[in-house]
């Protein structure tokens, strides 16, 4: 009976610890979705204040941080760059469609490097600063098109659950072939590896680069 009770009062205690572990995470989670990406970050580290995990090489000719911290292991960089070049250059993808997954992407993902960088090429691709704007906001903003809208939601399907629903993929599907269609995945998977070394190293924001949109 002893050992039962005492098997019981450490099974309690346990869960109630665990149960307090799950409620901080899950209010994390909450004031995560609700206050965004840069307000996440806030929580996760001070960017003007935090250095840089791995230090850009200053002796890199790039004048991009990222370029300079990937100079620290040149054969990842050599790896990288061909398949980054072609989501960024030879994608068969139209370049405002690009830039619109890129810069979701970089959202949800909370880079606001990404972002600075893509909203500067978002506009000389033809997007205009309300639809930079509204990228931030998320599908459901007024003004997109069903097509923009669905580019919009295949980043959050991707981004939540490493999925593009049917309801999603008819409306990609009914203007893409399938190469395109390939590409969407792939240029959502690029950004959101690239935002998560950017994070992770804490790479320094590039002089001049916006940051997120209030």
């Amino acid at each position: 009976m002893g050992r039962r009770a005492n098997r019981s009062r450490r099974w309690m205690t346990t869960s109630r610890s665990e149960g307090l572990s799950l409620a901080l995470v899950a209010t994390f989670v909450v004031s995560s979705l609700v206050a965004g990406p840069a307000a996440m970050n806030a929580q996760l580290f001070d960017r003007e204040a935090a250095e840089p995990r791995i230090a850009p090489l200053e002796s890199s000719e790039s004048p991009l941080n990222i370029l300079k911290t990937l100079a620290n292991h040149p054969e990842l960089a050599e790896a990288w760059s061909p398949f980054a070049s072609y989501v960024v250059r030879g994608s068969t993808l139209p370049a405002r469609d690009r830039e619109i997954l890129i810069l979701r992407t970089g959202y949800l993902c909370g880079s606001e490097y990404e972002w600075g960088h893509h909203a500067r090429i978002g506009r000389e691709v033809g997007l205009s600063d309300d639809e930079i704007r509204a990228i931030a906001k998320g599908p459901n903003t007024s003004g997109w098109s069903s097509f923009d809208r669905a580019l919009i939601r295949a980043v959050d399907e991707l981004h939540r659950n490493s999925y593009i629903t049917d309801r999603t993929w008819a409306y990609l599907d009914a203007r893409y072939d399938d190469k395109q269609l390939m590409d969407v995945v792939f240029t959502v998977g690029e950004y959101t590896l690239v935002s998560m070394a950017l994070q992770t190293f804490r790479v320094p924001m590039d002089e001049g680069l916006e940051g997120f949109p209030e």
